[in-house]
């Protein structure tokens, strides 16, 4: 039936901008209700958003006291003798069929609203008020359902979350894998860091810094395995950083090198960015050419308020002025800088280096100097193909749980699909 020949609607009067705030109702296109010191109805109703681009087609429902704006149709039951009409089950009709009734009814192009005519010409089902009430309450109790649903699949992403950070932390601390003694100790692994180390230094390809000094016991934030050892991050790698070529420079920009800024780490890896120097900007930045293999971390956990995001890059590139770069002295630590990825993602190394303050730039002497748990090179193997398969399962739930998550959403759509299936009621 259309519209008109079920309910009685008109526009409402008051401008938003002669809102004074009182006792009564003032009910708006936007989701939000305000007051007003008067009204102009007293009924039960619905309030349909007529003239709002952005809220175009929301209906509240009210019952009391109330004034609504001029962007808005009141809408109340015509002939509830011949025609009764349950609203709260038309209050539910008008919004799962609210993109249906706007597109088949709004006019203008630069700022569309609905009139009074064509929406009145709209046809809607009717039924009987007894499935009227029927059909309310069963979407109703599937309200309930979903929320609670909704509830408990919001649950399983935290728990999701937790067992990720409780898998990362067991990593860092050496409890994921057993230790196996055949394996050699981390402490000559880092013999031979030291010594790949000096062997740049002799070859001029890293200059000769000031020795870091040894770690106390009291640094450590947590005890590791027998065979394990704490170094500072500098006796790993050389540690970077990087610097923004002049924007207004043609020549400096548009190169095939990637330059990643913290906008870039999104994901584990980099492998592409949408900006891109030249060899003459990079020498203008005075940055370094980063090797592949090199660990990516933001310096600054301020920057667009996030959290800290790190990544190991697969291509040469340069990076911007907030981010650190750890370049290893051998190409045996991949497999370290993948375990300090995660590692730095994990909160108990991330709180310690105090990452989540609001404006904290990490300085390079206290960077270089950062305590961390070197595992030999066999068990960080290990521990990678571990976090790996684990990460792996981790990805399943997730997969499994939004999966449920879109189900659920629409829930209430095939509830409300199935009951207009039945016929409508002869007028």
């Amino acid at each position: 039936m259309r519209i008109d020949e079920i309910f009685s609607f008109e526009k409402g009067v008051l401008q938003s901008s002669k809102c004074v705030p009182g006792e009564f109702n003032f009910i708006t296109a936007s989701s939000d209700w305000k007051t007003h010191n008067e009204y102009t109805h007293d009924c039960e109703a619905l309030i349909f958003a007529a003239a709002a681009s952005g809220s175009l087609g929301r209906t509240h429902y009210v019952n009391g006291k109330f004034v609504s704006s001029d962007l808005c149709f009141i809408i109340t039951p015509k002939d509830q003798e011949n025609l009764p009409v349950d609203l709260k089950f038309y209050h539910i009709l008008f919004n799962e069929l609210k993109d249906e009734i706007v597109r088949n009814t709004k006019a203008g192009t630069s700022k569309e609203a609905i009139g009074l005519g064509s929406f009145g010409k709209y046809e809607l089902p009717y039924f009987d008020i007894d499935t009227q009430i029927e059909i309310k309450n069963r979407f109703v109790n599937s309200e309930e359902i979903k929320s609670s649903l909704s509830t408990e699949l919001n649950q399983q992403v935290n728990l999701v979350k937790k067992l990720r950070q409780q898998l990362l932390q067991d990593a860092v601390q050496g409890k994921l894998v057993e230790q196996n003694k055949k394996d050699e100790s981390a402490s000559e692994l880092l013999k031979k860091i030291k010594a790949a180390k000096q062997k740049l230094i002799a070859e001029k390809k890293l200059k000769n810094e000031k020795e870091l000094p040894p770690i106390k016991p009291e640094e450590f934030p947590f005890e590791t395995p027998e065979n394990w050892v704490w170094c500072r991050l500098g006796e790993i790698g050389k540690i970077t950083g990087g610097g923004t070529p002049s924007m207004g420079n043609d020549e400096y920009w548009n190169g095939d090198i990637p330059w990643v800024s913290p906008k870039d780490m999104w994901t584990e890896f980099v492998s592409d960015t949408e900006m891109k120097v030249t060899p003459k900007g990079i020498k203008e930045s005075s940055t370094n050419l980063i090797p592949v293999g090199s660990l990516l971390i933001v310096g600054r956990s301020g920057i667009l308020k996030r959290k800290l995001p790190v990544a190991i890059n697969s291509v040469e590139c340069t990076v911007n002025q907030d981010m650190k770069v750890i370049i290893p002295h051998i190409i045996k630590m991949n497999r370290f800088l993948q375990f300090m990825f995660w590692g730095l993602e994990s909160t108990i190394l991330k709180e310690y280096v105090k990452f989540g303050m609001t404006v904290h730039s990490l300085k390079y002497d206290e960077f270089s100097q950062m305590p961390i748990p070197l595992p030999p090179i066999k068990e960080q193997e290990r521990i990678v193909q571990k976090v790996e398969e684990l990460m792996q399962y981790c990805n399943k739930l997730e997969a499994s749980i939004k999966q449920s998550e879109a189900q659920n959403e629409k829930l209430l759509q095939q509830v409300l699909r199935e009951a207009l299936r039945k016929e409508p009621v002869e007028a």
